[in-house]
């Protein structure tokens, strides 16, 4: 038999033997005395981990001041050779083989540093401020060591455990039961690398997994995970459980069972239909649990509410179905995910609040909520579990606050397809644009000499009622009606208010200017100036610039002919003005169908 064909055989011996050496080595408390290349009863009593040297003074002191950042007790010798050593220590011989593995274990000492007994220490050059340093002549004057054939050092985790062939990891990997199958692909999902069933087979998907985990650890990507591979993915997967505190919550008074991180967050009250979950220790997240009696329409109505929170942000993705909705909110300063569902009349779901920092921690929690939760039982939240005033009841939003626009103006449709007028004050500085609060716009054109704006929607809209402009100038005197919202967003539909024509002219004889004396409110502003036939006459300014106050009852509006100028001038086409007066009924419906809420947002 060939030495090719003996060595396998021959590996496996020496393999056995230095496995069974070691072991009884430890057990004797003699392995420092083969890791220092002594022979047992010739022990030393000091030792150190030798584990960097430099040819140049200056390099070996910068890198042991780097050193000692992390170990107490860097030490630095010169050799006489033109070496200068960097070691920890000294300590017991048993003490340093056994820091010198977990030390290379943790990656915070090269691979090659040893063990040294420092017969080849000279004088000292480290700590610098303890003993006096050696002056160059001092170190360069000690006698060359003799040179010694260096011993083999033997690595107890190599000699106790070798890494395994794909074969003995495969034949290793057939001894597990499906138990610790399903640990090690919930471990691979839980770093991302594992998206199938946890079914505890090891098929093309989870093969594939094991190799992407490989190739991410610096590992070849052979599929098959050896014994100390799957060691570390485990530790590591259990390590960040501990970390998170993972645990299962049955909460009975609401019919939901869920995984939630409770070293991150902690009970803190019940306000139907949530269950808050607030931050602990500083983590920043905040978890909420949804549990209410309901059908298909009150999981769209909670769809929407939830839209209106603070804590979730106007953009991201969201999507609603006939039997649940998710909804994935973003802002620059704000991450929310919300997940509901509906069942047996009964609407149940969670919602998590963080910050942006921690996205790679939500990356990590948020697959194990989302896969854990479930309604158990016939239960949800009891709304009179806690007494709740009515208003917190009204609405739903029990607790947490409502996302609320900087503020809100007036403003009109001018086409069938949601065009709107408003005034330029409306859309300054605004992040973003909404009408009647759910459809976002944006400012096609803006007028500063009439101080109005024209805005397009998103999506076309279908307005009950649009504008149509009367021809030439009002008469003095004449009696008009305002619409608006007077109370910006507090109440749900716009109010008209009645007032007459004062004067064609501002008071500084400005022909595009109509002056009116009506009981406005700055919500009305951006809203449409009515004739008794329902047409426009004007665009409800500001009251003032700021500088100067108008007495009350007092406004302005932007004249007709300025308003049609800027419709032209953004394509638009105005609609021609009835002359017929039409009856208080007829006029209300015109004037509040055309009439339409612009909020300003951050």
């Amino acid at each position: 038999m060939g030495w090719q064909q003996a060595w396998p055989v021959g590996q496996q011996r020496f393999e056995s033997w230095v496995k069974t050496m070691t072991a009884l080595l430890r057990k004797f408390g003699l392995v420092f005395a083969l890791l220092l290349g002594a022979a047992p009863g010739q022990a030393q009593d000091q030792a150190w981990l030798q584990i960097e040297a430099h040819p140049n003074l200056a390099t070996a002191q910068d890198r042991a001041r780097a050193y000692e950042t992390l170990f107490a007790d860097v030490t630095g010798f010169a050799t006489g050779r033109g070496w200068y050593l960097i070691a920890l220590g000294p300590q017991s011989p048993a003490e340093a083989s056994w820091r010198l593995l977990e030390l290379k274990q943790q990656g915070q000492i090269p691979q090659d540093a040893f063990i040294s007994d420092g017969s080849n220490h000279g004088p000292r050059f480290w700590p610098q401020g303890g003993l006096p340093d050696p002056t160059p002549d001092q170190l360069t004057a000690i006698a060359p060591a003799p040179e010694v054939e260096p011993v083999p050092v033997i690595d107890p985790l190599l000699a106790v455990e070798p890494e395994e062939t794909p074969r003995e990891a495969r034949a290793t990997e057939n001894a597990m039961n499906r138990d610790d199958r399903r640990t090690l692909q919930t471990a691979l999902q839980w770093f991302g690398f594992y998206s199938a069933a946890i079914d505890g087979a090891f098929g093309p998907g989870t093969r594939n997994s094991m190799a992407d985990w490989q190739t991410a650890n610096g590992y070849e990507p052979t599929g098959v995970l050896t014994s100390s591979q799957r060691a570390k993915l485990i530790d590591s997967y259990k390590a960040d459980q501990a970390e998170f505190g993972f645990a299962t919550v049955s909460e009975p008074e609401a019919g939901i069972e869920i995984t939630l991180p409770l070293s991150l967050v902690a009970f803190d009250h019940y306000e139907p239909p949530f269950v808050h979950f607030n931050e602990k220790n500083g983590s920043g997240l905040r978890i909420v649990l949804i549990s209410q009696p309901g059908d298909q329409a009150s999981l769209a109505g909670l769809y929407d509410i939830l839209q209106t929170l603070e804590v979730v942000p106007a953009t991201g993705e969201r999507s609603l179905s006939e039997r649940s909705f998710t909804i994935n909110a973003s802002s620059p300063t704000l991450r929310s995910f919300a997940y509901a569902e509906t069942a047996k009349g009964k609407v149940k779901g969670f919602m998590a609040i963080w910050k942006p920092e921690d996205d790679a921690r939500m990356q990590r929690i948020l697959p194990v909520m989302q896969a854990s939760f479930r309604s158990s039982g016939d239960r949800s939240l009891d709304p009179g579990l806690v007494p709740m005033t009515e208003e917190a009841r009204r609405g739903l939003l029990s607790g947490l606050e409502v996302r609320k626009p900087r503020f809100s103006r007036s403003g009109f449709f001018v086409d069938d397809a949601g065009s709107v007028l408003t005034t330029i004050t409306a859309t300054d500085q605004c992040g973003r644009i909404t009408l009647d609060r759910d459809t976002d716009a944006s400012v096609r054109l803006t007028d500063v000499a009439s101080g109005t704006a024209l805005l397009t929607p998103a999506t076309r809209l279908s307005p009950v009622a649009f504008a149509r402009f009367a021809p030439g100038l009002p008469q003095i005197g004449a009696e008009v009606a305002v619409a608006g919202y007077s109370y910006e967003d507090a109440l749900p539909a716009p109010v008209l208010t009645f007032g007459a024509i004062e004067d064609v002219t501002g008071l500084n004889g400005e022909t595009d200017l109509r002056r009116i004396s009506a009981p406005v409110l700055p919500g009305d502003a951006g809203g449409p100036v009515l004739d008794r036939a329902g047409s426009v006459v004007g665009l409800l300014l500001p009251a003032g610039d700021g500088a100067r106050k108008l007495p009350d009852g007092v406004a302005f509006a932007a004249g007709a002919e300025a308003l049609q100028a800027l419709m032209a001038q953004g394509g638009l086409v105005t609609t021609p003005a009835q002359t017929a007066t039409l009856t208080p009924d007829a006029l209300s419906k015109q004037a509040l169908g055309m009439t339409v809420l612009v909020s300003c947002w951050d």
